[in-house]
């Protein structure tokens, strides 16, 4: 039987992981927020003070994490059953992240995690290459992005409520530079599938960007 997917591609702080949740949830399909298995490697590696630059190392502890998501209004994860969550949106976390991903052994060892949550009724995928590698025979595709500087300006936001003291510039410096290595990596690189619909969220409210992307599936295919 026919598995629906629709995937959300685009930069850090762009809206995928809101947009992605809410419209899962509409349609009734599973979700899968890739960033978050990295995201969840890169916490692993930090807890083991793995040093990046030992490839071995990194590709035995992604063979060995036991990742467990919970998705309803907000997105739950553990790693062998301990709540990462909090975790999980640090900029320390994500810049890790963003480095281990570049390694192609890495890549090669989570891909098939990823593709695992391709499950009826359909799938909603977040991240950078959902649906260039993960997923390139995807029903639906979205390439969803914004400036530099309005991500950087939403991630201060997040984090000034939540009483972290951030300087601006720095976050938007992160933010490029992440930019650099993810479009720049030899091995699945950030970039929009040719059949993906192109969104700026850059003066769009989170509202207005589900619309468009609910815009793609035919009713009959949400529960």
């Amino acid at each position: 039987m026919h598995i629906p997917v629709l995937t959300i591609d685009g930069p850090s702080g762009a809206g995928k992981g809101t947009v992605s949740r809410i419209v899962a949830k509409k349609l009734g399909w599973n979700y899968l927020d890739s960033g978050s298995i990295y995201r969840s490697l890169a916490i692993a590696l930090l807890q083991k003070d793995i040093d990046l630059a030992n490839v071995k190392e990194i590709v035995a502890t992604a063979q060995a994490m036991d990742l467990a998501f919970q998705c309803d209004d907000e997105l739950i994860v553990k790693l062998n059953g301990v709540d990462i969550t909090a975790q999980l949106g640090t900029e320390a976390t994500g810049n890790v992240a963003s480095i281990v991903a570049a390694i192609p052994e890495v890549r090669q060892v989570l891909l098939q995690k990823q593709k695992d949550f391709k499950a009826l009724p359909g799938l909603v995928a977040d991240g950078r290459d959902m649906g260039t590698v993960v997923f390139p025979d995807a029903d639906f595709k979205v390439y969803l992005t914004a400036s530099a500087a309005k991500r950087a300006e939403r991630r201060y936001k997040q984090l000034m409520e939540k009483g972290i003291d951030v300087n601006i510039r720095q976050i938007t410096r992160e933010i490029e530079e992440r930019d650099c290595r993810d479009k720049g990596r030899l091995t699945a690189p950030l970039a929009q599938a040719d059949d993906a619909l192109f969104i700026d969220s850059s003066a769009l409210t989170i509202e207005a960007v589900i619309v468009q992307v609910l815009s793609l599936v035919p009713q009959h295919l949400a529960m």
